[in-house]
């Protein structure tokens, strides 16, 4: 439909219909004084409605990364602000950005929205144009990983929510009317009360890295794990295996290059090197908003799909490493066995030995409830996907420890009534990719995601409470009309 402008002034009509003629701001103060504005005229956030209890949080959220912090604001827009959120990592350091992700840039195009939430002016884009204007933006190929750390802490700035930091989840625990978080940081051990919880804790929120049994076995002094500290200034002058295919193998085969190593070989199972990312053929809004309303085995095979065809690492990844003439691409090759040999190892491969002195174990993460012990009692109590769907002949699938949640992200109980506190627990991190698609870490679903969970918890906590307002109903009483506005009539005339 065209929008027709014509009873407009010539002004104001050339002014909507050419974006040039608004450059947008020029500083980050500008910028802020703009978000606060959109804010203001939306009348954001509203009023807290929510009746407080003593004592206890609305909603506790563990983990203040990005997903944490668009849960937060996502909450706060529906007028739900008695919330804290709790990370173990310092201030500034939350998620993967500065630790074990080695990427030079994102591998996301630099227009998705992500944690903006509908606001123009929370976008990486606005924050960015900013500080170094529209021409900056329009030369800037893929946003730089380090960057997007500073954007994410610009975001938590600017919407304030309160986190603290330092402090890790050391037990959860509930009753039928909340749930208890035992947690440990700079003030020592406490226990936090919440009606709802959101563990918005990223890619490993449920496990951790990735070890092949095999690996288990091999003295840990020859390998690392790309999702570890790899001392890679130690590497220089040496040899390294870099084992997987995946972004993860090259980031880190680029990182043991750039640190001087003399050899870095990358060895990749598969007969050939993943070359199409499957998943961004299904990046549109019918996917984001409509995956999880898909039946079981819908849901199952398109995740499985994805994993059996591999994701391939970006293109200006590889050319980092390929840039290097003592890098080495070898596919169909399998580790058959690892033996030390002095202080080097010998790796018998499918394609003949090589003795390296060290290896990077890029295989990933897992759904591994034994590496997450604070989360004992919802391993011991949650519908997994192996308990609900399983296919015939994929029992061993990766895909089968993944909790099987419900509408709201909530976990939900293997046996009814044993522990009816576990659907107040949400999980915002990877381990809902199968339930609910990937709605809780990537860049581009992370605002549908958010605002599902917080009309999920919008809509809980008002049923719960539902007593409460219906007697605020009954008991409002200021009048509208005063009765002097006014004279009623005597009779028909």
């Amino acid at each position: 439909m065209t929008k027709d402008n014509s009873a407009l002034p010539a002004d104001v009509t050339a002014a909507a219909t050419d974006p040039a003629t608004d450059p947008g701001p020029r500083s980050l103060a500008e910028l802020e004084a703009r978000l606060a504005r959109d804010l203001d005229v939306l009348a954001l956030p509203p009023a807290d409605w929510v009746p407080a209890r003593d004592g206890v949080l609305d909603v506790a959220i563990v983990g203040a990364g990005m997903a944490g912090l668009t849960a937060a604001f996502a909450l706060r827009k529906v007028g739900i602000s008695n919330i804290r959120l709790f990370d173990r990592a310092p201030a500034g350091r939350e998620g993967p950005w500065a630790t074990y992700a080695r990427m030079e840039t994102l591998r996301s195009p630099k227009t998705l929205t992500g944690p903006a939430l509908g606001f123009a002016n929370l976008t990486f884009r606005a924050w960015f144009e900013a500080q170094f204007g529209p021409a900056a933006w329009e030369a800037l190929h893929r946003i730089p990983r380090l960057q997007w750390l500073d954007y994410l802490n610009w975001y938590r700035r600017v919407t304030n929510p309160p986190v603290q930091n330092d402090t890790a989840l050391t037990a959860i625990s509930g009753d039928a009317d909340g749930v208890m978080l035992d947690l440990v940081g700079p003030e020592g051990p406490r226990r936090v009360r919440a009606r709802r919880v959101i563990l918005a804790n990223g890619r490993d929120g449920l496990g951790g890295p990735f070890v092949p049994s095999f690996w288990r076995a091999v003295d840990k002094r020859f390998w690392s794990h790309a999702h570890e500290p790899v001392g890679f200034a130690a590497l220089k002058g040496k040899s390294v295996a870099v084992l997987g295919a995946g972004a993860g193998a090259v980031d880190n085969a680029a990182e043991a290059l750039e640190h001087g190593a003399a050899k870095v070989y990358m060895l990749v199972r598969r007969a050939e090197l993943p070359r199409i990312n499957k998943g961004l053929g299904a990046g549109h809004p019918g996917m984001v908003l409509g995956f999880h309303a898909q039946s079981d085995e819908r849901r199952w095979a398109y995740n499985q799909y994805i994993a059996e065809t591999g994701v391939p690492a970006p293109h200006n990844s590889m050319l980092r490493c390929s840039r290097h003439p003592n890098f080495a691409l070898l596919t169909h090759c399998p580790i058959e066995a690892a033996e030390p040999d002095g202080d080097r190892l010998v790796l018998r491969t499918g394609r003949g030995m090589v003795t390296v002195d060290h290896v990077i174990l890029a295989t990933g993460f897992a759904v591994d409830w034994a590496q997450r012990p604070e989360l004992a009692e919802i391993a011991r109590h949650t519908l997994l996907w192996r308990d609900r769907y399983v296919l015939a002949g994929r029992e061993e699938s990766d895909f089968a420890l993944h909790p099987y949640l419900g509408a709201d992200f909530e976990f939900l109980e293997r046996s009814p009534g044993e522990a009816p506190w576990l659907n107040r627990i949400h999980a915002f991190n990877y381990a809902a990719v199968l339930s609910h698609g990937k709605v809780t870490g990537d860049i581009p679903g992370i605002s549908a995601g958010a605002e599902r969970l917080a009309d999920s918890i919008t809509a809980a906590l008002f049923t719960e409470d539902y007593d409460h307002h219906w007697q605020r109903l009954v008991e409002f009483d200021t009048p509208e009309l005063l009765g002097d506005e006014w004279t009623e009539a005597e009779d028909f005339q």
